[in-house]
């Protein structure tokens, strides 16, 4: 009774994402996509007949069944890995970290393309350990070339007790994650920061260059570096 409600049927997203304005992509997001699992699924279904990309951005608590269902019909997921640590989950996000690391296994053998974002919030899970831990287990378990994003932290809704993330912890992550071997790890929230840039593994060439939600500069040739070297991806 308190919110503005419109019918909005899956073939009218995919009309007016097509028709009237012109996109190359749904994303489903905000609230958590897998509350209304269905609608989604329906939509990136009809999506893809009218050749619309479809972009998952999710917590990752969801079932492996109906996971990898969705896996088939959509082109990217991100997952928002809140922490490393099961106590974070339980007494932050009233979660676990378990189905969340699984589904991140699913998503790596089911040949989606996906992406993780780590929300820093200091004090809650900025720790050296913790962000070490998390670039190792990535590295480890899924490869040095699935993109890792420390993301900038800013107070609200229930954490306004909270100070905005120091930057200084963002490139630091981002440089421990580049030690272990993690070839394409980001800052982000943080407008201007050379950490938000895509850069060739091989030669260091700035391949995309970012500003928040802009791309500034596209220097891919066919998905590859003006080197040769591929960059995964869709591109």
């Amino acid at each position: 009774e308190e919110t503005n409600n419109i019918l909005l049927p899956p073939a009218d997203v995919v009309a007016a994402a097509k028709e009237n304005n012109r996109c190359r992509s749904i994303a489903y997001t905000f609230s958590e996509p897998t509350v209304f699992y269905e609608y989604m699924l329906d939509t990136a279904k009809l999506g893809r007949k009218s050749d619309l990309k479809s972009v998952v951005i999710s917590a990752g608590f969801i079932n492996p069944d109906p996971l990898k269902q969705l896996c088939e019909h959509v082109d990217a997921v991100k997952i928002d890995l809140k922490s490393l640590r099961d106590k974070y989950y339980r007494d932050i996000c009233s979660a676990e970290l378990k189905p969340v690391l699984d589904t991140i296994k699913i998503l790596r053998d089911s040949g989606v393309w996906y992406e993780l974002v780590y929300l820093v919030v200091s004090p809650l899970n900025d720790s050296h350990e913790e962000l070490r831990d998390t670039a190792r287990w990535v590295y480890d378990n899924l490869g040095p070339d699935v993109p890792l994003h420390f993301s900038r932290f800013y107070p609200t809704y229930q954490l306004k007790n909270l100070n905005p993330t120091d930057p200084k912890i963002l490139t630091s992550a981002r440089e421990m994650a580049m030690d272990i071997g993690l070839n394409y790890a980001y800052i982000g929230n943080v407008p201007g920061d050379p950490g938000e840039n895509t850069y060739c593994p091989k030669c260091g060439e700035t391949l995309i260059k970012r500003e928040l939600y802009f791309i500034r500069q596209n220097n891919m040739i066919n998905g590859a570096c003006k080197c040769g070297e591929k960059i995964p991806g869709v591109w």
